[in-house]
Parts: structure tokens; C-alpha cells; sequence
């Protein structure tokens, strides 16, 4: 007979099912606490995922403050400058990131946890984030180059790569595409990236890829199937209660719509981002200057 599993691996595994796989809508009440470190990026994961930014905030500065892992202090780097560039503020989340990487780059295995991340995903989340935020303060050269260092890491890494290193490395170049204007060179990564995410396990990834592919489509002039798409990743989000994606749909899905259906698009995205707000999370005004 076999022995019942522990209450900590039941605990963890339902937290890094909630952060990477189906459940990511799970209800922050009902959410275990956390046990072990790693539990604790996970809550913040979650967390964040579901817009939930005070919060989730709070998960990484606890984790910060409880252990001296390099991988882990990475991973928390890496998603305070995520939770940051949701928003719009690329700048400021470049200095966690900048932080994650120098964390992570010089010292460190690649042996894995239990059932959890490992240097390669410290790793390439330092550097994709490094780039999404270069991106997003208009440097496409530098986004560029630290693809290419993302890319010889996962090389060098080969089976030791997780699926979300992947998926992340496609999503970012596909971004850096769009911004030059190539979007036939975005199509395949976005389409290479929901392929990985529909052969993984986590729910949010599979609705960021398919956001993505919509996106790609709008770029392309095909407004039609980039309608259909986000539509259906807008119905997703609401499925699994997560927001800021939705947010990100529905300005998608305003942008490539007219008359009534734009109209609609536009006062979800305004409601979205009133319920971000009261959950901690502040966009960066269009008109501030600073990114």
C-alpha cells in the first residue's frame, strides 16, 4: 500500500497547480498556506495572475525576506518586474530584473527542486524580462541581443529547459517582432508558443499564447480571426479570473472592433482596470513621461 502523501507535498502541489496549471482562478481564501519558500512565490504568482497586486507583492517581499536561495530571490526579482511591466512601468520593473539577473548569472546548479524551478528558469526569466522591459522603453537592439543570450542559455541547457522557459523566450520575441513591424516574423513564435503551452500543463499560459496569436492576427490586417480570438481568451479569463489578461483582451478587442462591439470592448477594459486598481495594481498614465 502506498504511504499517503505528505501535507506538504499536498499543499505545495496545489499551489504550483493554481500557479502553472489548471486551477489559476483558485480563490486567494482558498489558497493553503505557504509551508516551504517556494510556496510563497507561488502564492505570489497566483496572485499576481489574478491582477491580485498588493497582495501578491507582499508574497515576494516575504520571500525575499525568508531565504537566501539565489534561484528563489531570483524568481521573486523576476516577478516584482513582471507584476511592474503588466502595468507599463518597463523602467522600474528593469531594476528587479537587472537584480534577478545578477542574482542568478554568475553562481548556481541547475539542479531542480522537488517540484519545482530550477537555475535555467531563474535564469531566463531574468533575461526575457530584461528584455520585455528593453522592449518596452523602445531599445528593440538591446531586446534583441538579450533574446540571443536567452536562446544560448536554453541551448546550453537543453532537456534541462522547462516549458515555461520556452514558452516565455517565443512570447517575448514574438513582442519584439510586432514592435518592428514584422509581424510575419512574430506569427510563427506566437503560434510556436501556444503549441507549447496547449502540450503543458498551465491554464494561464495556454490564454496568454492564444491573447498573443490574436494580437499577430491584428497585426497582420486579419481583424476578423483577431476578434474571434480575443473574444474567446476575454470568455477564458472570466473563466479563471485572470484579469490583468483580460484587461489585455479587451484593449485588444477594442482595438480591432467598431461601433457598439468597441464601445462594449472599451468599458470592460475600463472596469478591469478599476478593479486593478483597488487591488493594488496602478497603470502608468499615458501621459507620464517616465516607462
Amino acid at each position: 500500500m502506498l504511504a499517503p502523501a505528505s501535507p506538504i507535498y499536498i499543499e505545495s502541489a496545489m499551489l504550483a497547480d493554481a500557479a502553472f496549471g489548471a486551477r489559476p482562478g483558485r480563490a486567494a481564501a482558498e489558497l493553503p498556506a505557504a509551508v516551504r519558500p517556494i510556496d510563497t512565490w507561488y502564492r505570489g504568482v497566483i496572485l499576481g495572475g489574478q491582477g491580485r497586486y498588493a497582495a501578491a507583492r507582499e508574497e515576494l517581499r516575504s520571500l525575499s525576506a525568508s531565504t537566501a536561495d539565489p534561484v528563489l530571490l531570483s524568481l521573486a526579482a523576476s516577478t516584482g518586474g513582471s507584476l511592474l511591466r503588466q502595468l507599463g512601468w518597463h523602467a522600474r520593473a528593469a531594476a528587479f530584473d537587472g537584480r534577478a539577473a545578477a542574482l542568478i548569472l554568475p553562481t548556481g546548479s541547475a539542479d531542480r527542486d522537488e517540484f519545482g524551478p530550477n537555475r535555467v528558469d531563474a535564469v531566463c526569466d531574468a533575461l526575457t524580462g530584461l528584455a520585455a522591459d528593453a522592449l518596452g522603453t523602445g531599445r528593440l537592439a538591446l531586446a534583441t541581443r538579450l533574446l540571443r543570450r536567452t536562446h544560448d542559455e536554453l541551448t546550453r541547457a537543453g532537456a534541462s529547459a522547462g516549458w515555461r522557459a520556452l514558452i516565455r523566450w517565443h512570447w517575448v520575441c514574438a513582442e519584439t517582432a510586432l514592435a518592428s513591424g514584422a509581424a510575419d516574423t512574430a506569427a510563427p513564435h506566437a503560434a510556436t508558443a501556444l503549441a507549447l503551452a496547449e502540450d503543458g500543463p498551465s491554464v494561464r499560459h495556454r490564454v496568454k499564447s492564444r491573447l498573443l496569436v490574436a494580437a499577430t492576427a491584428a497585426a497582420s490586417g486579419d481583424s476578423e480571426r483577431a476578434r474571434v480570438l480575443a473574444d474567446e481568451v476575454a470568455e477564458q479569463c472570466r473563466e479563471h479570473e485572470l484579469l490583468p489578461l483580460r484587461w489585455a483582451s479587451s484593449m485588444l478587442r477594442a482595438g480591432v472592433s467598431t461601433g457598439t462591439r468597441a464601445s462594449a470592448a472599451e468599458a470592460d477594459a475600463r472596469r478591469c482596470a478599476e478593479t486593478i486598481g483597488r487591488r493594488g495594481g496602478h497603470f502608468r498614465p499615458m501621459s507620464d513621461s517616465r516607462v
